[in-house]
Order: structure tokens, then C-alpha cells, then sequence
């Protein structure tokens, strides 16, 4: 009897130590749901004991994937499907990429902005890509010594205030703020010039020289090729492009030369006082 009594009184007690664990259990859980902080803190507790569990197990390879992981990385990059040109857009942008040696989708995605923004600017879309291709050779990165940046080589420190729009001047190397920033001021120096052959003498910061070292010319000269391409003409991908003499001394002192990411060293007047 004496043992069947004490069986019977632990089993009770364990019975009631159990309920109690569980009252306990569920009230932890509808206080801390009721706490969003406290939930917050919980969830990342557990999703840190998981993680490192997995990073025990998973394969090196496998970490490094997953730690580099960014699905939404896509949307920084700048390209676009040729197959979602027009038939002229397509011939210019794979002409361009066979030339330069540039990949098609982020041509494509150039070509279809300089259509876009050409036809805003009232500019013709072949002539925003010539520039492009003197200045950069595509390249968005490209720097020229005085400080010319990104595709269109635009004097970042002298339009700062066209960034503005964009966030700030860390969009010149954006090739798609580049190509627009750099219409507007290609704009603004072909209505200041009165002609476009002027333009692009002040564009290149040459207004002040008696010559331009050729560069009006070869721009001129790689949009020609540009507008019988996107006329269905065919040009070959190493036509020549034109070697570009250094400019005449102007009467006045010219400011300091810059770089061409195309041509090599290439003398051309600063663009500082190009809109003053």
C-alpha cells in the first residue's frame, strides 16, 4: 500500500508540474506575440541558431554563394534584350558592339536611350552615339586628366548642378545619366554656337582655339557611318576612324589638355568656362 500511495503521489505531482510547464510555455508565447519587439528579438535568435547550424554543415562553395547572394542585383544593370529594338535600333547597336567590342545589352539599352532622349532634345539619336564613341569608346568608367568623366566625358565638377536630379555626381558613371546629362550640355553648346560643327567645338572646350585638332570632324564622320548603318547600308566594323591633329595655338592661353579614352592622349581646352 505504502508504495502504491507514493506511486500515485508522484505521478500526480508530475502531472501537475507538466500542466504548469505548459501554462507556463503558452503564456510566454502570448506575451512575447503581444510584444512586437520581443518576438522580433526571438525570431532573430532562432534564425541565428539556424543559420549557424547550416554554415556547420553547408559546403564552403555553397556558403560563399549563399552569402553572395542578391537577387535584386539585376535591376543595377544597365542592358536590354536587342530583340526589343526596332529593326534600325538593332542594326546600330550590333554594329557598334562588332566595332568597339562592347557586349550587345548594355549597347542596346544606350541605343534605345539616345533614341529616346535624342527625339526630346531634338538631337538626332546617331549623333549622341558618335559623341559617345569619340569620347569613351563606351567605356562608362573612362576619366579624362582634367576631370571629364564617364561616357559622354562630361566635366562632372562643372555641371554638378545637372546631377542634382540624379542624386548626385556618383551618377556620372551611371551610363544612363551620363548619356543624359551629357545631351543637355551637348545641347546647350550646339544652341551657343549657332551651328553644330560650333557645338561640337565648344563641346570639346576648342571655342577659343583656331582649330579643334579635327575632333568636329571625326565625331561627324562616325555619325555618318552610324546613320547608313541605321539606314540598312553596310559598313564595315573596322571602317577608319579619323586620326585627330593637335590643335592650333590659340591667341589666348588654352587651358590644360585631357584625355581621350579612344584615342590616347589627345590635347583638348578644359570644358570649365564652357557655360559660364
Amino acid at each position: 500500500m505504502f508504495v502504491k500511495d507514493v506511486g500515485h503521489g508522484l505521478l500526480e505531482v508530475c502531472h501537475n508540474t507538466l500542466a504548469l510547464i505548459g501554462l507556463l510555455i503558452v503564456a510566454t508565447v502570448v506575451f512575447t506575440l503581444g510584444r512586437p519587439e520581443l518576438r522580433h528579438a526571438a525570431e532573430e535568435k532562432m534564425f541565428g541558431w539556424l543559420q549557424t547550424r547550416y554554415e556547420a554543415r553547408a559546403d564552403p562553395a555553397e556558403l560563399l554563394a549563399a552569402q553572395l547572394r542578391e537577387r535584386g542585383a539585376v535591376a543595377r544593370a544597365t542592358a536590354a534584350d536587342p530583340r526589343e529594338l526596332t529593326r534600325q535600333q538593332a542594326a546600330v547597336a550590333n554594329w557598334i558592339s562588332r566595332r568597339y567590342r562592347v557586349a550587345p545589352e548594355p549597347i542596346s539599352r544606350l541605343v534605345k536611350e539616345a533614341w529616346q532622349v535624342g527625339e526630346r532634345a531634338g538631337i538626332e539619336p546617331t549623333l549622341i552615339l558618335a559623341v559617345m564613341a569619340i569620347e569613351s569608346s563606351f567605356n562608362p568608367f573612362a576619366q579624362s586628366s582634367v576631370g571629364a568623366q564617364g561616357l559622354m566625358q562630361v566635366m562632372t565638377k562643372v555641371h554638378d548642378d545637372k546631377y542634382t536630379a540624379f542624386g548626385g555626381t556618383h551618377a556620372a558613371f551611371d551610363p544612363v545619366t551620363n548619356l543624359r546629362v551629357g545631351v543637355q550640355v551637348l545641347k546647350e553648346c550646339i544652341q551657343r554656337a549657332g551651328s553644330l560643327e560650333a557645338g561640337l567645338r565648344y563641346y570639346v572646350g576648342a571655342a577659343n582655339l583656331d582649330d579643334d585638332g579635327g575632333y568636329a570632324d571625326k565625331v561627324l564622320a562616325e555619325q555618318n557611318h552610324l546613320r547608313q548603318v541605321a539606314g540598312g547600308r553596310s559598313v564595315p566594323f573596322n571602317a577608319t576612324i579619323m586620326t585627330v591633329s593637335a590643335p592650333a595655338p590659340a591667341s589666348a592661353p588654352a587651358p590644360a589638355a585631357t584625355t581621350d579614352a579612344n584615342s590616347g592622349e589627345k590635347p583638348r581646352a578644359e570644358r570649365v568656362a564652357l557655360l559660364r
